[in-house]
C-alpha cells in the first residue's frame, strides 16, 4: 500500500476526520472507530511505516513514549482497571491497516476480551 492510499496517512493529513485526542510533531492518537472497548485509543506516527522493524529505533522510542501518559488519560476518562497495548506486525498478525500503530485498550474484570494463546 502506497502512503497516498493509506488511510492513517489521510487521518494524519487531515483529509479524513478522527476524534483526534493527542497530537505532536512525531504522533496522533485517536479513537478508535471499531473500538474493543470505550476509550479504544490508537497511537500512530505521523510518518508512514508499514511494520515496526521498517521505523528507526529512536522513532520506535519516541512514539511509545507517548503511551504513558496516553494510557493514564485513558484509565481516567474509562475508568478501567487496566488496559492492554497491543501493535501488529502484517496481515497474519491481525494488522488490518498497514501503517504502524499501537492500540492502549481499556479494560475490565471479566470484559470478554481475550487471547487465544495459553500464557499460564
Amino acid at each position: 500500500m502506497t502512503q497516498a492510499e493509506c488511510v492513517f496517512c489521510k487521518i494524519v493529513a487531515g483529509q479524513i476526520p478522527s476524534a483526534k485526542v493527542y497530537e505532536d510533531d512525531a504522533c496522533i492518537a485517536f479513537l478508535d472507530i471499531g473500538p474493543l472497548a470505550d476509550a479504544h485509543l490508537l497511537l500512530v506516527p505521523r510518518a508512514h511505516y508499514e511494520w515496526i522493524t521498517d521505523m528507526p529505533g529512536e522513532q520506535v522510542g519516541v512514539v511509545a513514549g507517548r503511551i504513558p501518559k496516553l494510557a493514564r488519560a485513558v484509565l481516567k476518562v474509562s475508568d478501567a482497571e487496566g488496559f492492554n497495548v497491543l501493535q501488529n506486525n502484517g496481515r497474519s498478525s491481525g494488522q488490518a491497516v498497514p501503517h504502524v500503530h499501537f492500540h492502549i485498550i481499556p479494560r475490565r474484570e471479566g470484559d470478554g476480551l481475550g487471547y487465544r494463546w495459553n500464557a499460564g
